[in-house]
């Protein structure tokens, strides 16, 4: 098991007090006080105690499902789990505790079961086992002969839901944003963890309805393959086929996968560590290095020097190493916008600096912002992926096209404006010459790489100063 679950407790969780579908009153308690009432309202607290933690272990277990999958909000409800027993588990507001259960959940709540190697919490049901019988679900009455037999709650609950049961202990608890979506409608040329989990959730469903394409590499650029796989979709379940994912794609494609994974039922399909593992960083701090960390550090320099509030970066100083002046940046820059300065990067953080970034481009060229910087024409702040158009795609092909003049393993490709799989494939072997991930889509460390290398390349050939010329490759297609 990983040593930090992927999984965490809200702190919070909203309760719709009637039926899904119901006009009834939301209401949004700490999620151990919920517990709580669940485990008060469901089993008595006179039953011995390893019966009742068993009990314990399985409500809180189904309850993070819900939270987890977003079972009501991917169907566009604004909770995360409903009071009726027909649907989910009982909970009686403004009910009173039994001491003895709210000692237990205060030492259980922050854990949960598992089965196999799947990651997410079972969706553990349950029933009385007397009125309602569940097979392959917990029976509550039946909890208790088995603790007065001497077994242990583990013991009890994989009695119930299998020996390949595992147990999560004290997984962190953290805010309960009130729903996955980010919050922001992702398009083509967009880049970013989410934009890969819209691809590995598509490429899923893609199983199930195969008229949907698969997306390949599913490296979280959203280029014309993403747009196209979207499209499809949205076709595919009568939503606005624009090829954008904005709060009602989003929901939809974790509606359609939730179910098409089984992921709220016993026999769960189940996630793997790596269907939901990040390939950026959820968060970015001091002590870590890479990519992630440079670019963060490139875009700090830029905003650096724009704003006297912040400080300036030297080319060296761009180093991928998340060190004491990269912290002092991120909070000086969290202190300017009023966010938490925490020194760390968050989701909020980076969204606010990367669009802080593209403003002081579009109000100053590159080459005027931050000395040494590329300058090349194309460079405005956007990302260019595949499936765009444009005289900024000229002027990427442009550039390739001189760097090609020099490096025999960069290939030379058609200066249309159509950014195609020839282009593409010459952009990876850019960044695999750089050491920048190999995604064929160009962001502003590879611009800047490429801006460097066109440099070289001019003041070698002595070609005047600013002009990329194209380089003929004859009838070759890019498209």
């Amino acid at each position: 098991m990983p040593e930090q679950p992927p999984v965490t407790i809200p702190e919070t969780i909203t309760v719709h007090l009637g039926t899904p579908a119901s006009d009834a009153q939301n209401i949004t308690v700490p999620f151990a006080e919920y517990i709580k009432n669940v485990a008060s309202s469901e089993i008595y607290p006179t039953w011995p105690e390893e019966a009742i933690r068993a009990n314990i272990y399985a409500q809180v277990s189904y309850a993070l499902n819900r939270v987890f999958t977003e079972w009501y909000r991917s169907q566009g409800y604004d909770f995360d789990i409903t009071n009726s027993t027909r649907y989910d588990q009982s909970f009686v507001p403004g009910r009173d505790i039994f001491e003895n259960i709210s000692t237990i959940v205060d030492g259980v709540f922050n854990d949960y079961l598992t089965r196999g190697d799947a990651v997410e919490p079972l969706f553990a049901q349950y029933c009385s086992g007397t009125t309602v019988t569940c097979p392959g679900g917990l029976s509550q009455w039946g909890t208790v002969p088995l603790a007065e037999q001497g077994m242990r709650a583990e013991e009890i609950v994989r009695y119930f839901y299998g020996d390949d049961i595992n147990f999560i202990n004290d997984a962190p608890v953290s805010p309960n944003l009130g729903g996955s979506w980010p919050g922001t409608v992702f398009r083509l040329g967009d880049v970013g963890e989410d934009v890969r989990t819209i691809q590995r959730r598509l490429n899923r469903i893609s199983v199930n309805y195969p008229g949907i394409p698969k997306i390949y590499p599913t490296n979280g650029v959203f280029d014309a393959n993403t747009e196209r796989a979207v499209r499809t979709f949205q076709q595919q379940f009568n939503l606005t086929a624009d090829g954008l994912v904005g709060k009602a794609t989003w929901y939809r494609i974790a509606n359609v996968y939730n179910n098409v994974k089984r992921l709220s039922e016993l026999n769960s399909e189940g996630l793997r560590l790596e269907d939901i593992s990040r390939q950026y960083p959820s968060e970015l701090r001091e002590g870590m290095t890479g990519v992630s960390v440079q670019l963060l550090q490139y875009f700090l320099a830029v905003a650096g020097a724009y704003y006297d509030q912040l400080p300036t970066f030297e080319a060296a100083e761009i180093d991928g190493i998340f060190g004491p002046k990269t912290r002092e940046a991120v909070q000086a820059y969290q202190r300017m916008l009023g966010l938490p300065v925490t020194g760390a990067v968050n989701r909020e953080t980076w969204n606010a600096l990367v669009s802080t970034y593209q403003s002081v481009l579009r109000a100053r060229p590159l080459e005027q912002t931050l000395p040494g910087a590329i300058g090349l024409p194309a460079q405005n702040g956007a990302f260019l992926v595949e499936g765009m158009r444009g005289e900024a795609v000229r002027e990427l092909q442009l550039a390739i096209n001189v760097a090609a003049r020099a490096y025999a393993n960069i290939p030379a490709v058609t200066a249309d404006g159509i950014f195609g799989p020839k282009t593409r494939d010459a952009v990876a072997a850019l960044q695999q010459m750089f050491g920048l991930p190999e995604t064929g889509a160009v962001g502003p460390l590879t611009w800047e790489a490429l801006g460097a290398l066109v440099r070289d390349i001019l003041a070698s050939s002595q070609t005047a100063e600013g002009q990329y010329p194209g380089y003929p490759v004859g009838e070759e297609a890019n498209t």
